[in-house]
């Protein structure tokens, strides 16, 4: 007890709550039981043990809130049927095609009799196409389509499924248009949506109100796509987040212009006034509350509150203690905040300003407050940047430099006269000036980040960098923070980090080894072979070297240790209503390829060709009369090249015309082989086609992604089992309406013995061929029922 009253209540509180989270997440049966007994034995036999009894409780309300969380999805019985939901509008994005809305939903039942009940669904995700006008506060009464929160999973890709649950949507889907939604309540008075709504009304649109929306009332969803893009690629982020800050220069504010007021009504007593320090904290809360409540912000409001209870005498606890106070607080009021990578890199920035100032003096004069901001940039920026590569991969090489004049510039000039601003705004006048010198601050804020990232882009880091990367800044940061460390100690330190960061090499592929990723993109197809093979000087070069497969081999990605990389895609992906393609986030802008072939021009396998715009092709095949939306050479069935010691042989379409084909029965169908290994990719070829290719393909295919994603008209009895495949992909949507891949074809390959995979399921599927050892195949996601019987390999992969 004694420690913890040292060390204040925040730290085990803190901890427990944490505790409780992660055993939560991993919660065996009876877990919640066996606690309950536990508190009890504690309860009767150790009754002076309040401390641990209450750390239990704190643990368990934690642990049920996030089970109660992850039990609030949409069960899987309503997946596409209509449901009847009304609540209330907390966001709302316009948009086209699609607008969105996020709506906490207070009543949720299926149209349709004998349906499972969705009354524990507590938010939705929703897309509106057309249809009324929404606002937040709104409340309406829709029919929508659901299904539970479902995200691509492709290696080192943003996770959209651990984002819907973090943010605690149970589903997501679209609005119906029948019946049409129907207003049920207009948004109450809310002083935030007020301001809000006086800037639209007010203010003109562009930088200067986009900017002041987010600066000062948190409204960081006004910001449109370019400004995040150029935030994300300057690191600079942190600076539109309403956090210590804002908070802190509201109390600060606040506090002088009371304790001066106080001096004239009090003139012998003001400096013993409690009041002026009550009010500043009443207003560091109301604007914490106004600005949204973020963590950020609540983090920010707790440690101003102690900071005024420290400054006016009451109290002197340690800064620890309000961090973990902090932190504490945070986690008990929303658990789901621990997954949410704002929280640790705001608690991180303070923990780490905490120990590179604790025990210094503080500056005195404008030289010694100048360098103390040098210095805070200089030490804070790896150990963030450090943090941000972990969190989201990526490194903006300029922040350090960005933040040394966009800091002071945010905090000294811009957030101040937004503020002053909205103080005014009962005169208008000196509101417009206040925010006219505002918006010009903007404007050129914007446009400095926008030429600093021209001229030092952010780099998307490789998943086997990002750790090594970590640990070098974080190191870097901890040599020159910490204190009692010499000179010469930091300055060896750092030579020594700086030249292990820039010595890393990436893995090194064997020679002659064959990689496929099967990519997760939904209801469509995108495949990637990557071959390896030892880099030949005058390979592409030599004068007399006029063979065209060997020159688009030439192409090379990631050439490292004498290894050439070449890749070749199959498919694309598709491109859905909204726009958004999947190939767009596989990887980073000015990838290398060989060879795109494009199996048909049916959206689910071509829709991502406009992605690859900004990376280089070599060669673009496609069969004859298909539109692809790129110029193509035709893939001709008897097509051979070779890269790596792999040979790439086009089974399909034959030569001669394509008329009496269909789209699907004219898909380019490709066969892969390293030695006596086999992978076969059949496009959405038909039956009637698997058969004509009988005569041509090996004895055994070892992988074989199956065709039109296990469509009944693909994969007849007579392929299968002529194929014999031992391992088979099916690359389909989760919950998509086609119901692939079918049951009687998940049935035939089962008796045939094959291992199945499934995109949906597995998320993206990695394909390993080394000569003379059994493929290897990896996925993204392991679903429990991998890790049971009959080798990983037996699965539902399939809906009745």
């Amino acid at each position: 007890m004694y420690t913890a009253m040292r060390s204040g209540l925040g730290m085990p509180v803190a901890l427990a709550a944490m505790a409780g989270a992660g055993l939560a997440i991993q919660a065996p049966g009876g877990l919640f039981t066996a606690w309950g007994v536990t508190g009890l034995l504690l309860l009767v036999c150790l009754p002076r043990s309040r401390l641990a009894l209450w750390l239990l409780v704190v643990a368990t309300m934690v642990g049920a809130a996030l089970l109660l969380a992850r039990g609030a999805e949409l069960p899987r019985g309503l997946i596409g049927e209509d449901l009847r939901l009304e609540g209330r509008v907390t966001a709302y994005q316009a948009g086209q095609p699609a607008s969105r809305l996020r709506l906490t939903v207070d009543d949720c039942h299926p149209l349709n009799p004998g349906l499972p009940a969705c009354d524990a669904l507590n938010e939705v995700r929703l897309s509106v196409y057309g249809g009324k006008t929404m606002a937040v506060g709104e409340r309406w009464r829709l029919t929508a389509r659901l299904r539970p929160p479902s995200g691509f999973s492709n290696p080192g890709t943003f996770d959209y499924r651990a984002w819907l649950w973090r943010e605690g949507l149970g589903a997501t889907g679209y609005v119906r248009h029948s019946p049409p939604a129907e207003r049920m309540g207009a948004a109450p008075d809310s002083l935030r949506q007020t301001a809000l709504s006086f800037l639209d009304s007010h203010y003109p649109d562009g930088v200067g109100r986009r900017w002041l929306a987010a600066l000062t009332l948190g409204a960081d969803e006004r910001l449109n796509d370019e400004d995040w893009a150029v935030l994300n690629a300057s690191g600079t982020t942190h600076l539109v987040v309403v956090s210590g800050l804002h908070v802190g220069l509201v109390a600060t504010c606040v506090l002088w212009l009371m304790r001066g007021l106080a001096r004239c009504v009090t003139p012998g007593r003001w400096r013993m006034a409690i009041w002026p320090w009550v009010l500043a904290g009443a207003a560091a809360s109301g604007y914490a509350w106004l600005s949204g409540l973020e963590p950020p912000a609540f983090r920010a409001l707790i440690m101003t509150l102690v900071g005024l209870w420290v400054a006016c005498g009451r109290h002197a606890p340690g800064p620890w203690q309000a961090w973990w106070l902090a932190l504490s607080m945070v986690v008990l009021v929303d658990p789901l905040s621990l997954w949410r990578p704002g929280l640790w890199l705001s608690f991180l920035a303070v923990a780490w300003l905490i120990l590179i100032w604790q025990g210094r003096t503080r500056p005195q004069g404008l030289k010694g407050w100048a360098w103390a901001l040098i210095r805070t940039q200089l030490l804070l920026s790896p150990m963030m940047a450090a943090a941000v590569v972990i969190a989201f991969g990526r490194l903006a090489p300029s922040a350090p430099f960005i933040n040394l004049m966009a800091v002071p510039w945010v905090s000294m000039l811009m957030v101040p006269l937004g503020l002053l601003g909205w103080a005014l705004s009962v005169v208008p006048v000196l509101a417009y000036a206040c925010w006219w010198l505002f918006e010009a601050l903007a404007v050129v804020l914007h446009a400095g980040l926008n030429e600093a990232v021209v001229a030092i882009p952010q780099q998307v880091l490789p998943t086997w960098q990002r750790l090594p990367a970590t640990l070098c800044l974080s190191g870097l940061a901890l040599v020159w923070g910490l204190p009692a460390l010499s000179r010469s100690l930091r300055v060896m330190s750092s030579l020594w980090l700086m030249v292990v960061a820039f010595s890393l090499e990436a893995p090194t592929p064997e020679v002659g080894s064959l990689r496929v990723h099967v990519y997760d993109v939904g209801q469509g197809q995108a495949i990637e072979l990557s071959t390896y093979a030892p880099i030949d000087p005058g390979h592409a070069t030599h004068p007399d070297n006029d063979n065209s497969d060997r020159m688009l081999d030439g192409l090379e990605d990631g050439a490292h240790k004498g290894i050439r990389d070449t890749r070749v895609l199959y498919d694309t992906g598709p491109r859905f209503a909204s726009g958004f393609m999947p190939l767009a986030g596989l990887w980073p802008a000015g990838q290398m390829f060989s060879r795109v072939i494009v199996s048909h021009g049916d959206q689910d396998h071509a829709g991502g060709v406009a992605a690859l715009a900004e990376h280089r092709v070599g060669e673009w095949l496609a069969p004859r009369g298909e539109r692809i939306g790129h110029s193509s050479k035709a893939c001709v069935a008897g097509q051979r090249w070779t890269s790596g010691g792999v040979a790439f042989q086009v089974l399909w379409p034959p030569a001669g015309p394509l008329d009496s084909l269909s789209a699907n029965d004219r898909s380019c169908v490709l066969l892969v082989r390293l030695g006596d290994q086999a992978v076969l990719i059949t496009g959405d070829a038909g039956r009637a086609v698997e058969h004509r290719l009988l005569p041509s393909l090996p004895e055994h295919i070892d992988v074989l992604i199956a065709g039109h994603h296990g469509s009944l008209t693909s994969s007849g009895p007579a392929f299968v089992a002529a194929t014999n495949p031992s391992q088979v992909i099916f690359s389909a949507g989760r919950d998509n309406r086609f119901g692939h891949p079918a049951p009687e074809v998940v049935r035939r390959f089962r008796r045939q013995g094959s291992c199945l995979w499934n995109t949906a399921l597995d998320g993206a599927v990695t394909l390993t061929m080394t000569p003379g050892v059994a493929p290897v195949l990896t996925a993204e996601r392991q679903p429990s029922w991998r890790r049971g019987v009959d080798g990983g390999c037996h699965g539902v992969e399939s809906r009745p």
